[in-house]
């Protein structure tokens, strides 16, 4: 709840931002006639040059941080002359305070809600929005009062991500069921499909082995989530237990030398966890090349063995940690 009141917090601001701003592009406010400098000693020379020192760099950062056209620079003249002017001044702290805010909420706030429902019923009006959040400043509760608000927002906002995800299940689901009708692909009693592109001849890996791999995965809207290919070596490697259970499947079937294309159903996948990227209840869709195979070395009857390591308890190799392949999400 305290994450929607900043969010709102900084929405408000944004209706006497963007009017100000817009009065502002109108015509050019002139900086008040700056007094005759005069520098009689050493340290007058250096307060003024230690002045001119520190806005190195301040123009660049006004055109990316504040997206201000530099030909209103005398404009950012003069809101300093006046922010230096007024220091202390409570008034003008509480009216600066707000256009900070108007600023947080035009950059991050609002963008960062309107996206929590993309792919809802709803979606948020920036206008009814920021009236909200003055009404709240102002003490308004002709409308809703915050415990209202905060309840009708709280259940509707659960409504809607609920809906949402039940359709992007369905049209996961609906995909894989289409898929698996194409030519070529082939389905797995577990639900697993691919395709194959290249067979190889080489050995086939067992659970207990570690692989060498190259691969790709993207969701079925054609979103590359991951990709050994962008990276230098452009293999990866891993232990076959140690990814999801639609890779593991897969490889223990892949010859060295195949290139397949697998489908992996979310249950297979991440399932309902998020993982990056890849949404809740995600198909997967994964280019695979299986490039070499670490068998695992048997060890003598008369040897002992210590307690066995788990996943959590083994160093990964540095290439295997950039895999979005691993099991990132708890075991069903």
């Amino acid at each position: 709840m305290k994450k929607v009141l900043m969010l709102a917090l900084v929405l408000v601001a944004s209706a006497s931002f963007n009017s100000a701003l817009a009065d502002r592009k109108k015509k050019k406010t002139e900086a008040a006639p700056a007094k005759q400098v005069v520098l009689a000693t050493g340290s007058d020379s250096l307060s003024y040059t230690a002045g001119r020192y520190l806005t190195q760099g301040l123009t660049k950062y006004l055109e990316q941080e504040y997206m201000v056209d530099t030909a209103y620079i005398k404009d950012v003249v003069a809101g300093f002359n006046e922010g230096i002017s007024r220091s202390g001044d409570p008034q003008y702290q509480a009216y600066n305070a707000g256009a900070q805010v108007a600023r947080m909420l035009l950059m991050r706030m609002l963008p960062s809600m309107q996206s929590q429902f993309e792919g809802s019923r709803d979606s948020i009006n920036t206008d009814l929005f920021t009236a909200g959040f003055r009404d709240a400043l102002l003490g308004d509760t002709t409308l809703f009062t915050d415990a209202r608000a905060g309840k009708f927002f709280e259940q509707r906002a659960m409504a809607d991500r609920e809906e949402a995800t039940q359709r992007y299940k369905a049209a996961n689901e609906k995909w894989l069921a289409d898929n698996r009708t194409k030519e070529g692909v082939k389905t797995t009693p577990s639900g697993l499909q691919y395709k194959v592109i290249t067979q190889g001849t080489g050995v086939v890996p067992t659970k207990d082995d570690r692989v060498v791999a190259k691969y790709e995965g993207r969701m079925i809207d054609g979103t590359v989530f991951d990709s050994s290919y962008k990276r230098n070596p452009q293999t990866s490697e891993f232990p076959v237990s140690g990814v999801i259970k639609g890779w593991t499947e897969a490889l223990t079937m892949m010859p060295v030398g195949s290139k397949w294309e697998l489908y992996i159903p979310a249950e297979l996948g991440y399932g309902t966890q998020p993982a990056g990227r890849i949404k809740p209840n995600s198909t997967l869709i994964f280019t695979v090349e299986l490039v070499g195979v670490q068998k695992k070395e048997a060890k003598p009857a008369d040897v002992k063995e210590g307690p066995a390591k788990t996943p959590a308890t083994v160093k990964a190799a540095p290439a295997a940690k950039k895999g979005a392949v691993r099991k990132t999400a708890p075991k069903k």
